[in-house]
C-alpha cells in the first residue's frame, strides 16, 4: 500500500466529523437521554462517554450497542426520535465545540489539497456541521455518508476518491473502526489521537489537528 512510504504527501485529505472535528457529545447525550426516556426506558441516561465508544459506527450499529434487547422495529423509533432531538439540539446551540485550530487548519489546507468529509452519520449531518462552522463547498469540496447512501465508511469513501480522482489520499479519523474502513478502501491513515478512539496503528498520528499542515507539507 502506497500509504506505507512515509514520504509520500497527501493530494487529498478524507475527513472523520466526531472525534476528529468536534466533539457534540455533551449536547447529543441530553437529546438521546429525551429520546431513551420517551421509549419508556425511565432509569437510562445517554452519558458523553457512552456515545464516544458509540460513535464512528453505522446508526444501525449505534442502536443494537445501545439497546439490544429491544426489539427492531421499536430500536428504528427509537434512533428516528435520537436523530431528531440531536438535530434540534445541535441547530440551537452555538456548537462552539471544534477541537482547537479545526477551522483554521481546515482554510489553510483547503487552499492546497481537495477536502472531503466521510461519516457514518445520519444524513443532515455533515451540512448540519458545516453549516454551524461557517465551511462551505470552497473548504469542503466533497462529503458521503452512510445516511445517504447506506454504505458503510470503506465504500463511500471509496466513491469520494473515484468521483474526485484522488490518487493519494489518506483518511483522517479518531477510531480503530476508522483505521480498518482506510485500510479497506485501500487509502492512507492519519490517527487523530485526541479524539475518541484508541488507535492501534496508522501511517501518521497527530495529537492536535493543525498537524496536518506538517504532513501536507505547508
Amino acid at each position: 500500500m502506497f500509504a506505507k512510504d512515509k514520504d509520500i504527501r497527501p493530494d487529498s485529505l478524507i475527513l472523520d466529523v466526531d472525534g476528529t472535528l468536534w466533539d457534540s457529545t455533551s449536547i447529543v447525550s441530553v437529546a438521546w437521554t429525551r429520546a431513551v426516556r420517551e421509549m419508556g426506558l425511565s432509569d437510562m441516561t445517554v452519558i458523553p462517554d457512552t456515545l464516544k465508544q458509540l460513535f464512528g459506527k453505522t446508526m444501525d450499529e449505534i442502536a443494537y450497542a445501545l439497546v439490544p434487547d429491544m426489539p427492531e422495529k421499536d430500536r428504528k423509533i427509537l434512533m428516528d426520535k435520537c436523530v431528531t432531538y440531536e438535530q434540534e439540539a445541535l441547530e440551537q446551540d452555538p456548537c462552539n465545540i471544534c477541537y482547537p485550530g479545526v477551522l483554521e487548519t481546515i482554510r489553510v489546507l483547503s487552499t492546497r489539497i481537495p477536502l472531503s468529509i466521510v461519516s457514518n452519520c445520519q444524513s443532515g449531518y455533515i451540512e448540519l456541521f458545516m453549516n454551524k462552522t461557517g465551511l462551505t463547498g470552497k473548504e469542503i469540496s466533497d462529503r458521503e455518508c452512510f445516511g445517504d447512501t447506506g454504505m458503510g465508511k470503506a465504500d463511500n469513501i471509496r466513491s469520494v476518491c473515484k468521483r474526485n480522482g484522488f490518487v493519494y489520499p489518506f483518511y483522517v479519523g479518531d477510531t480503530e473502526g476508522d483505521r480498518t474502513a482506510s485500510r479497506e478502501a485501500g487509502v492512507g491513515f492519519i490517527a487523530a489521537d485526541y479524539g475518541f478512539g484508541n488507535i492501534k496503528e496508522a501511517d501518521h498520528r497527530i495529537m492536535a489537528f493543525k498537524e496536518l499542515l506538517d504532513i501536507v507539507g505547508i
